[in-house]
């Protein structure tokens, strides 16, 4: 289990009702299989041995003895594989019968965790043949050498981030699910063994209360649905398997098929979500009380991911979910804005505007905020400062921008206040380093504060989140603002904020939009090429965005080992960028997360808009002076 990730699956074999020894052979076959592709644990449906729709046919001797006797087969064929497998089916004890579903590993029946919750209503009368498995605890012999718990009581683990309960079918529908004590008691991993029958509307409706339930649980979920094979004399089974991760579906098998889905779990991300989330009530004392802790020494070598990984954590992949979020977003910058000027009466609020992505977005939110107060858009100032990195394309599409947006444009070249500036410091012009450039944005925010100054305005700031994790901000300068509509934004979603606005707009203004995303993105501090082109573009200095994006969330969100975020990495952008690639930037990252804290711990007010953000007075917090050599160490190590 490298870094975390282990790989299960749920599985919808072919059956056959009440013939034992058939559905038994499928199962093992499916185990078999599962665990060439390198599966650790498998789950199988509801009473899968027998068949959930024998009806009558349980109270027959001959099917449970032959259940029985299947299970001790499946045991004892499959001990010599590193896998973990779990069956349903009825067992008897004291003249009850419970819809149990059995653990087993190594030849051995590690447990039978019985149903709790027997629906008897609608077209299921499980009252009819079966005992709840609430309260029982007892030991059932299978054999001279076999026997297991009987308790819903119990847990398995393998290690402490990888344990699992298990819950039966109805016990999901119901107020008070197993699973809710399982998880409070350690349970990462939660099993469904079910039989759910198929009717309109109801597969939209178990998907959602399994990604609700391992999200609420902070838990993966995994559902393995009975499906064709079962009696169709009353109902239809689709085999509707789901795999689930804290609210997230993983994997899904479709409807009416036969087969098996498989995901990669990730143990450690779960862990660390129950670990910050404090409102997540643990008992762990229970367990050494109240619960069965069967241990499982079950190997966990690492195996190819086959796991989809997002290249891009802050963007949604769905397009209807994507535009959703991102009028969610301009919404909140909007209202972040507009409830501050409205709170300090001002009706005027200066932007440098210098045509590229961030600045951009920050005027497209002061127009939302202005709409919203009813305030006459000129009373936006945007002021563009051309400076010797100023090429023409971003000049023009300000000015463009500005008049389309019916904001008030004042242009104020800088050339000459900056080359005085130079003089008086005694700084060589033709010397274009970092005094060269960080004097050109501290002119350019020493404009902008006085100028907001005359109008009884305020400043609103346009860096990104991307850029204030690497510091790639003049301190005193672009750094600083009277608020910040940007500040929790990551640059690879700016991009789609202003690609979804310039699809609400009309088409001239959504034309100016369109080439500013064709604009690589650049300071402008340094002068254009000899053919007026952009010369200083950002991502050849400080790496690609969506690397340090990619980076930035796992570290934070999660707080994952700089190795598993490499590994994640490789994954994600196969094809894309080299293993070397990738671990040059990524150790720039986190030298420049770390070196320039200096620069967030002094920032302006700024809306926070998704789980992750750097406000020194909200999600994060850290010394300036803290050391990257645990994480820089480690990214030493790794091997390409």
């Amino acid at each position: 289990m490298k870094d975390g990730f282990v790989k299960i699956a749920c599985a919808a074999p072919e059956l056959k009702v009440a013939d034992c020894d058939f559905n038994t052979d499928k199962i093992i076959e499916m185990i078999q299989n599962a665990c060439d592709r390198g599966v650790k644990i498998i789950c199988f449906p509801e009473l899968s041995v027998t068949g959930y729709t024998c009806g009558d046919l349980f109270l027959q001797n001959a099917l449970i003895s032959s259940a029985k006797e299947n299970l001790l087969r499946l045991t004892e064929e499959i001990k010599n594989l590193d896998i973990v497998a779990i069956v349903g089916l009825p067992v008897q004890y004291q003249n009850k019968l419970y819809n149990c579903a059995a653990v087993v590993f190594h030849g051995e029946i590690l447990g039978l965790v019985p149903k709790t919750h027997l629906p008897n209503y609608g077209e299921f009368y499980e009252m009819r043949h079966f005992t709840s498995g609430a309260g029982i605890e007892a030991d059932v012999h299978f054999s001279k050498d076999q026997y297991a718990a009987l308790t819903v009581n119990q847990l398995f683990q393998v290690t402490p981030e990888l344990t699992f309960g298990i819950e039966i079918c109805e016990d999901l529908w119901t107020a008070d699910t197993p699973s809710v004590k399982l998880a409070q008691n350690g349970a990462n991993l939660i099993f469904n063994l079910s039989a759910s029958d198929e009717i309109i509307g109801k597969a939209d409706y178990r998907k959602t209360i399994i990604k609700a339930k391992s999200g609420s649980l902070l838990c993966a979920y995994a559902y393995a649905d009975a499906g064709v094979g079962e009696s169709t004399q009353d109902m239809t089974f689709a085999g509707h398997n789901i795999i689930a991760e804290n609210g997230s579906i993983l994997a899904e098998s479709k409807l009416f098929e036969s087969g098996m889905i498989i995901a990669d779990i990730d143990v450690s991300r779960l862990a660390s979500e129950k670990r910050r989330m404090n409102t997540f009530q643990s008992r762990q004392p229970e367990i050494l009380e109240n619960f069965y802790l069967p241990e499982i020494k079950l190997p966990l070598t690492e195996t190819k991911l086959e796991r989809y990984i997002s290249p891009l954590p802050f963007v949604p992949s769905d397009r209807v979910v994507l535009d959703e979020r991102c009028e969610e977003i301009l919404k909140i910058q909007a209202v972040g804005l507009a409830t501050r000027l409205k709170h300090i009466g001002c009706k005027t609020a200066v932007i440098g505007l210098s045509g590229g992505l961030d600045s951009t977005l920050a005027l497209i939110v002061m127009t939302h905020a202005f709409d919203r107060l009813g305030l006459d858009r000129s009373g936006i100032l945007t002021i563009t400062m051309p400076c010797f990195g100023t090429t023409d394309r971003t000049y023009t599409n300000a000015c463009r921008l500005a008049e389309a947006y019916g904001a008030t444009l004042k242009e104020i070249d800088i050339k000459a206040s900056v080359r005085q500036h130079f003089k008086d410091i005694d700084q060589d012009e033709a010397n274009h380093d970092v005094v060269y450039e960080n004097g050109q944005a501290r002119e350019r925010t020493q404009i902008l504060m006085d100028i907001a100054n005359q109008y009884n305005g305020i400043v609103v700031g346009t860096g990104d989140l991307s850029e204030l994790a690497l510091g790639w901000a003049t301190y005193n300068g672009d750094h600083m603002s009277m608020y910040a509509v940007n500040a929790s934004v990551p640059k690879t979603l700016v991009r789609y904020l202003v690609a979804y606005e310039a699809g609400h707009v009309e088409k001239m203004l959504s034309t100016v939009l369109q080439d500013i995303l064709d604009t690589p993105v650049s300071p402008e501090l340094l002068p254009p090429d000899e053919a007026g082109n952009i010369a200083q573009k950002t991502e050849d200095l400080v790496g690609p965005y969506e690397l340090h994006d990619f980076f930035l969330y796992y570290m934070l969100r999660f707080g994952f080992m700089p190795s598993k975020i490499f590994r994640m990495a490789k994954h994600a952008f196969a094809g894309k960028y080299s293993d070397d690639v990738i671990l040059k930037w990524q150790k720039k990252f986190y030298w420049r997360f770390f070196s320039q804290h200096f620069k967030r711990s002094c920032l302006p007010d700024a809306p926070k808009v998704g789980s992750v953000t750097l406000s020194p007075r909200g999600d994060f917090r850290m010394p300036s002076d803290a050391c990257a050599n645990i994480w820089l160490r480690e990214l030493e190590k790794m091997q390409i």
